[in-house]
């Protein structure tokens, strides 16, 4: 029963954490930790992010998808 006393840790944006302001597409490194082994973007409630950084995020990863920094999909 120790299970449901305990609470689930709440996650925080990593980008709020370092003090990024703007979500930079050129940061392959950094955008490569918030897609799947498909290439897939992971969700928020997977991630952590706060909402801003969220679509930041996307936007960056579709614009380094569309100038070949990283894959649509992987097979």
């Amino acid at each position: 029963m120790a299970r449901k006393d305990r609470r689930r840790r709440r996650k925080v944006c990593g980008f709020c954490v370092d003090k990024v302001r703007q979500v930079d597409y050129k940061d392959v490194v950094r955008l490569r930790r918030f897609i799947n082994e498909r290439g897939k973007m992971l969700p928020r409630r997977v991630t952590g992010n706060c909402a801003g950084h969220q679509r930041q995020l996307t936007v960056a990863i579709k614009r380094a998808r569309v100038i070949a920094l990283l894959p649509f999909q992987t097979e």
